[in-house]
């Protein structure tokens, strides 16, 4: 009988392609900790992001390819991850932050924030370490959709301890000021607040920060593009021309200052304010269509409740297209990333 070797194990992993990504798992340097002992295959296999969509698809290939070769019986695959950064080094965030991610929409009452929420636990209920930033300082809700009370604490080093709901680290305005007290600041006050977010929060090591956005494209985006070298844009909107008219101003802002879009997502999708519309303008600017949202009352329910539905409502279609959505802006990021890091030949 033939021995297995590692070369011949990597040489039958090389049938396994990532769907994204378009190359093999080993040359994509996937493969970690490769052993072999007898009839028994042992490896890592670390993808590119805890969310990544198809996961289950790669291990599940990847284990029936090493069971093609003669003589093997068992294959023990541990999954993991390994984020990698898309800022620079030496970036003066606080905290070792892989991806910042900008939702935002043309107008309000999109639910641009529901939507951020939903999405941000979903990503940290697939393994992903995520916080929240509220960039929305005249209507911050972050701290209403996620249950959070209190004010954040002070760090040792001056620095803030964002607050913690669901997995995911949160700061917001909302949670600096009383209820009900205006924020009536002008432009070099917002910029100022959205910097002291971004460097003075005592943020860790996350793999995605999700910034909430305020609708339009105002002296907020124009701030956070001159902060922080975004991962990209993600659009939210709904299906209706007004809605679809302002998204294609908020897209024409992301060229202009030269924000990547990762996509556009149609939010409050069905019979009453029609569907297509997301997908259409997706189309036309030749950007990832991520997916829609269907109109249901439990998500704002979810949000009135400062329980998110995906965490209320784990097995509905809502929190099903919520998940979906989530591993969807997770590979366009990889994606994205594939084009520019180098490849491992094995």
């Amino acid at each position: 009988m033939t021995e297995i070797t590692k070369d011949s194990v990597l040489d039958a992993l090389r049938v396994v392609q990532d769907p994204d990504l378009h190359k093999d798992i080993v040359t994509l340097g996937f493969i970690q900790d490769l052993a072999v002992c007898g009839d028994v295959v042992k490896f890592k296999l670390v993808l590119t992001t805890p969310a990544c969509p198809v996961k289950d698809e790669l291990k599940s290939q990847a284990e029936n390819a090493v069971l093609e070769l003669p003589g093997i019986t068992t294959v023990n695959i541990e999954m993991s991850a390994e984020v990698k950064s898309s800022l620079p080094p030496g970036n003066k965030l606080g905290g070792n932050i892989a991806h910042v991610i900008a939702v935002t929409s043309g107008k309000g009452g999109v639910g641009k924030t529901t939507t951020a929420v939903n999405l941000a636990v979903a990503l940290s209920q697939e393994g992903a370490r995520v916080g929240i930033l509220d960039a929305d300082v005249y209507g911050p809700n972050i701290p209403v959709m996620m249950g959070i009370k209190g004010k954040p604490s002070g760090g040792a080093d001056g620095q803030l301890v964002p607050l913690t709901a669901h997995g995911v680290r949160t700061i917001s305005v909302g949670n600096l000021v009383e209820d009900g007290q205006p924020v009536m600041w002008r432009g070099p006050m917002l910029h100022r607040a959205l910097e002291q977010f971004l460097n003075e929060v005592q943020w860790d090591t996350l793999d995605y920060l999700i910034v909430d956005m305020p609708p339009g494209t105002g002296d907020a985006q124009l701030s956070l593009a001159q902060l922080v070298p975004l991962t990209g844009a993600v659009i939210v909107t709904m299906p209706q021309e007004v809605s679809l008219t302002d998204v294609r101003r908020a897209i024409g802002m992301c060229q202009k200052v030269k924000i990547p879009i990762l996509g556009v997502i149609e939010n409050m999708s069905g019979k009453i304010f029609g569907s297509g519309g997301g997908q259409a303008i997706a189309e036309a600017y030749e950007i990832p269509f991520l997916g829609t949202i269907p109109l249901n009352p439990i998500i704002r329910k979810g949000g009135d409740q400062g329980l998110p539905v995906v965490i209320g409502h784990p097995d509905s279609d809502v929190t099903a297209a919520y998940r979906k959505i989530a591993g969807q802006i997770a590979a366009e990021i990889s994606k994205k990333q594939a084009l520019q890091l180098p490849v491992l030949e094995v």
